[in-house]
């Protein structure tokens, strides 16, 4: 399956009905972290989880269980990332699945970079720059 750079969030969730029409409750933190915003439109594509489809059973499972979700990242992970804020230390922050945390220094909010991740911790993670990609801003 291609999936867009446009892609703004990716969660499970189940569809309820609600006064005649079905709802799907998009989590805070995907509104939060992903920037995105209450009165806008968005599309919305619905995928069956399957049996076979471990990422989205887990995540799934994940928001049943007590325990905290695992990192989406490991160290020596190389990932390409947007910089989407500055941090109070003035390093770059960036965020992949379930909104998880990357800081990355010296560089800038609109860079788009190649990183390897060299620390996990249970809500954010730090990486080292790899290459300078493009930038948006």
């Amino acid at each position: 399956m291609d999936i867009p750079e446009q892609l703004r969030c990716l969660f499970s969730a189940s569809i309820t009905e609600q006064d005649g029409s079905y709802v799907v409750d998009v989590p805070e933190e995907e509104i939060h972290f992903r920037n995105l915003q209450e009165d806008e439109t968005y599309r919305i594509a619905l995928l069956p989880m399957s049996e076979n489809d471990d990422s989205v059973q887990s995540d799934a499972e994940s928001t049943n269980d007590s325990s905290p979700p695992t990192p989406p990242v490991q160290e020596g992970d190389t990932r390409t990332l947007e910089i989407v804020d500055i941090g109070d230390q003035g390093d770059g922050i960036a965020r992949v699945e379930r909104g998880f945390v990357v800081i990355v220094p010296d560089t800038e909010r609109g860079e788009k970079v190649t990183v390897e991740i060299t620390d996990v911790r249970e809500t954010v993670a730090f990486a080292d720059l790899l290459k300078r990609v493009s930038y948006y801003d």
